[in-house]
């Protein structure tokens, strides 16, 4: 088996959830702005692209070096042993991205890159004029920042958030990828209560259950890269049998989902049969004002609406308001909301014990830590 410089990327402040994924793989990591750097073989590939909950997309680097012209560009490109990635028939088309870098044309970059790339296959396969490209796909990206180029090979397809459960969503899904940073965050373990009162579509319950039973997020789900000829078919059988033994799919789990949508229910239970939850999940249209919870220790987690206009706001800080009122009773729950509300913390009547400031998508937000006091 061969070994590869390998690449995790993250969405900003989710990094070092990131890396404590990859390391609990059993891989050393190196940690840079929305990368998470670690070497492995081909197994590692399927392993991290099975097992990832929070990152993007897991990919090969080719090549690294700087480059300030479009001549350093093409012959440290066509240095690279791109044979040993992308068989003769590859199609492999490029992507790129320029920041700060000399070389800040982005379409030249691709086309030089391309070119780069069949000159060098065309030379190592012995052949003459175009290539087909009719053959498996390898998806190749080509990043310049502060004149540092890099050259990596996309081995998941479609990002790791696209689990294969969503069938259904609302107008402003959170991300499944988001989600199970939420829940990692809480350090939930599945002898606790977990409420979401805001659930939406389903995903915060849904990410929840499947960390309870220890099943892997991409085990419903294809990768790029399973069309590789190098990474043995055996390789990724194992990786899913793996996955298969390690679920604890008799785990009992008490998790609920409320919200105040009659829509959105019936979306997060064609979501959670979708899973395979139905049975586990109990979803029920219930508004935050009459929001009840049971037992101790639990933990409620929830993407409340943020409101962009006028009303929406004064619905949402009214929402934290009674949201905080609730909790008042139930000290030993530990709750965490995500929110864009600068004055959350004041409107829900209490000072976070702790806050952790995430995107969700475009959006800068905070995640707003209450923790309880545990009684046994």
């Amino acid at each position: 088996m061969s070994e590869f410089k390998l690449v995790a990327t993250s969405a900003m402040g989710l990094e070092s959830i990131v890396a404590e994924e990859v390391k609990a793989l059993g891989f050393e990591t190196h940690t840079e702005n929305g990368k998470i750097y670690f070497q492995g073989d081909e197994s590692a590939i399927a392993k991290t692209n099975m097992w990832l909950r929070v990152a993007d997309r897991v990919r090969v680097v080719a090549g690294e070096f700087h480059a300030t012209t479009f001549d350093e560009l093409f012959e440290r490109t066509k240095a690279i042993p791109w044979e040993q990635y992308l068989p003769v028939d590859a199609a492999f088309p490029v992507a790129g991205k320029s920041v700060k870098s000399t070389l800040f044309s982005v379409p030249d970059c691709q086309a030089i890159v391309k070119k780069a790339i069949v000159e060098r296959l065309k030379s190592a396969y012995k052949r003459i004029g175009f290539l087909d490209e009719s053959g498996p796909l390898f998806k190749l990206e080509v990043s310049i920042l502060k004149d540092k180029v890099t050259l990596t090979i996309d081995s998941s397809g479609a990002g790791l958030h696209k689990r294969g459960y969503r069938v259904g969503q609302g107008d402003a899904p959170l991300k499944e990828t988001l989600a199970a940073a939420l829940v990692k965050l809480t350090r939930w373990n599945p002898d606790r209560p977990f409420v979401d009162p805001f659930c939406g579509s389903g995903t915060i319950p849904i990410e929840a259950a499947m960390i309870g039973q220890n099943i892997a997020p991409g085990y419903n789900r294809e990768f790029l890269s399973e069309q590789w000829p190098w990474i043995p078919k055996k390789t990724w059988d194992d990786v899913r049998l793996e996955a298969e033994d390690l679920a604890n799919y008799d785990q009992p789990l008490s998790i609920f989902g409320f919200d105040h949508d009659p829509r959105m229910i019936k979306v997060a239970r064609n979501n959670a049969i979708e899973a395979g939850f139905l049975d586990i999940i109990q979803f029920e249209q219930r508004d935050v004002r009459d929001l009840q919870v049971e037992g101790l220790n639990g933990v409620l987690v929830g993407n409340p609406p943020y409101g962009e206009r006028l009303g929406e706001i004064e619905e949402a800080e009214e929402m934290a308001q009674v949201l905080g009122d609730v909790m008042k009773d139930h000290p030993s729950w530990s709750v965490y909301m995500l929110s864009s509300l600068e004055n959350f913390e004041t409107m829900y009547g209490k000072k976070a014990t702790k806050k952790r400031k995430l995107f969700n998508g475009f959006i800068r937000t905070d995640f707003y830590q209450f923790w309880g006091q545990r009684q046994s």
